[in-house]
């Protein structure tokens, strides 16, 4: 069974030149805004099987590229201009730093929060605070305003909502951008468990350290494109051997 299809996907944005006009300025010269398409994703095509763990390696260049915009489409954040995305069972995504969190609630009234945004009702979410908070290793803290958090607690705290869902889809930016190095081998070994148990996870990441240490497939999207897609150690090469290209040049 297939958790994701994604068929002939393209994204744009459009780029404003005239960003530092007033307001007045903006409304009296509104049809005068000029602008560029920038187009991040030009007919991406991939499938995912469930229970399969896939990495989407992208090219570390301008801002842009399609890195976010990705997972944004997956956990259906943003919507496509062309093209068809499935993605079959709840989902649970790790994306932005505080994406999901209100500053003024405490840890506690933010695990509810944030577990809601994943389809995870109040009683649900109840029953697994304890393992959620534990799992962080915020317990000091956990009702204080997360405003008072550093990004690496604000990082601990989404992690271990994102994981302790039930989610059939697991989507995750950089993953090793999490807390300290212990903290690191906690968060991959549950990843691990997680995938065993049957859930599809797809990181998107520069790393191919983490790519080829937990997934079995990698595609490699570069100008908006996919440039190769299959074993890790098939794609990278093919990376390696493009970006030894550019150094060249």
């Amino acid at each position: 069974m297939k958790a994701i299809q994604v068929h002939d996907v393209a994204k744009r944005f459009k780029i404003y030149y005239d960003r530092n006009r007033t307001l007045k300025e903006r409304l009296l010269f509104r049809k005068r805004n000029r602008y560029d398409e920038r187009w991040v994703l030009k007919d991406v095509s991939f499938d995912i099987e469930q229970g399969e763990g896939g990495g989407v390696l992208q090219h570390r260049g301008p801002s842009g590229c399609g890195k976010s915009t990705t997972l944004k489409l997956l956990s259906r954040i943003l919507f496509p201009d062309r093209g068809a995305i499935s993605v079959n069972g709840r989902v649970s995504c790790l994306i932005e730093l505080g994406a999901g969190f209100h500053p003024d609630m405490n840890g506690i009234e933010n695990i509810y929060l944030n577990a809601a945004m994943f389809g995870v009702g109040r009683k649900e979410t109840g029953k697994r605070l304890d393992r959620i908070i534990a799992f962080s290793e915020l317990e000091p803290f956990i009702e204080n305003p997360i405003r008072t958090y550093s990004s690496g607690m604000y990082m601990r705290l989404a992690f271990s909502v994102a994981i302790n869902v039930d989610a059939d889809v697991l989507l995750i930016d950089e993953i090793l951008a999490v807390g300290d190095m212990n903290f690191q081998e906690k968060c991959l070994a549950r990843l691990r468990e997680i995938k065993e148990c049957g859930a599809t996870i797809v990181i998107v990441s520069h790393s191919l350290g983490q790519i080829e240490a937990f997934c079995g497939r990698s595609i490699w999207i570069d100008d908006g494109r996919v440039q190769a897609d299959g074993a890790p150690e098939e794609t990278h090469a093919r990376y390696a051997a493009f970006m030894n290209g550019k150094k060249s040049q």
